[in-house]
């Protein structure tokens, strides 16, 4: 199981899990947004002569070029059994780092250090490492724990609020599927004026509800599952919008897939209407919508039908039947998804 650090003092943690790693075996994994606007951030006297890798941002970036571009590197610069990867960026730096390393020599430790809401509360806890291959997104990868997540609120100040809000899905799935108190706690954030101590106490709770699920099943054989809440219509709106060229961020996109999920749980699994509308209502005030039409809905399907959750090309959800009250492995016929689109389009007015 992983460590994960929600830290006070940075640094001191950072030297700490850093200790006794030769500093020439150190290499530090960054994008080309990341290296610029978090890499001076890390001003730790032990990394000064680390080998600093960089890639171009961006979740095009999360392919087999860059991964051997990583691997190449580490080859070339004296890499071994005994380097140590630190992965400084987003959740395509986490996913794509921790498969590098991952596979490196057959496996060197890695650190996570992630720089955005998405990263901390979704890719760089839990062991999920991986690339996109032949359009679909993580369809390579393995699951194999960093040897520590560090996490430090002081690098969301580098975000935009679209950036913010990407990450802020998570949590509200993660306060879908814990309890009403942290529900209302997530829901009633104010963006406009960011309280990032209360910000990082809302992180705390939402990243130990994701540790003690991961805690149970590491492998996602059973109550793992109910982390994929919003992501089998929410992958595949991500997905398509890179297929048509209007790309938009991993969190707006699972956002968007809440809006279906949660309807087909409400008719599905009596989730409560009053919840539903309510989330809804945050979403649509928070969230711009992805245009799709019915001309849109079987290239949709069929993305859907990729997923990895799946069994014998039929559709399987995560459902709820009311805060916290999971229902995984929920096979939705064809018919039915169509009708969960045809909701988010009259509801999110298109």
């Amino acid at each position: 199981m992983q460590k994960v650090l929600i830290c006070d003092n940075f640094e001191t943690q950072l030297l700490k899990e850093i200790e006794g790693v030769d500093e020439k075996q150190i290499f530090v994994l960054t994008d080309s947004v990341t290296r610029e606007k978090c890499l001076p951030l890390l001003q730790v006297s032990k990394l000064c002569n680390a080998h600093i890798i960089t890639i171009p941002n961006g979740d095009d970036s999360k392919n087999l070029e860059s991964l051997a571009t990583i691997w190449t590197y580490l080859s070339t610069h004296g890499g071994t059994r005994h380097s140590l990867m630190i992965n400084l960026g987003g959740g395509m730096i986490t996913d794509i780092g921790g498969f590098a390393a991952s596979t490196f020599k057959r496996g060197i430790q890695y650190i996570n250090i992630p720089t955005t809401l998405l990263s901390i509360i979704d890719a760089a806890v839990g062991g999920k490492t991986g690339i996109n291959f032949n359009g679909l997104k993580n369809e390579i990868g393995v699951i194999n724990p960093a040897k520590t997540v560090l996490i430090d609120v002081q690098f969301l100040k580098t975000l935009d609020k679209e950036n913010i809000l990407s990450g802020y899905a998570e949590i509200v799935k993660h306060g879908l599927i814990s309890n009403a108190d942290h529900l209302k706690e997530v829901v009633n954030f104010d963006f406009e004026n960011i309280d990032w101590r209360k910000l990082r106490d809302i992180v705390e709770t939402s990243v130990a509800v994701k540790e003690r699920i991961v805690e149970i099943d590491p492998k996602e054989k059973g109550i793992r599952k109910a982390l994929n809440l919003g992501h089998t219509v929410g992958h595949a709106f991500e997905s398509y919008s890179y297929t048509t060229k209007r790309p938009i961020l991993h969190g707006h996109a699972v956002a968007l897939g809440l809006v279906c999920e949660l309807y087909l749980s409400h008719k599905k699994m009596n989730f409560p209407k009053e919840i539903l509308l309510n989330i809804l209502k945050f979403i649509k005030e928070n969230y711009s919508g992805f245009v799709i039409t019915c001309k849109d809905y079987d290239a949709l399907y069929e993305l859907m039908t990729h997923d990895k959750k799946n069994t014998s090309n039929q559709v399987n959800f995560t459902l709820l039947r009311g805060v916290g009250e999971i229902e995984i492995n929920q096979i939705i016929d064809k018919k039915e998804i169509l009708e969960s689109l045809d909701f988010y389009c009259e509801y999110m007015g298109f």
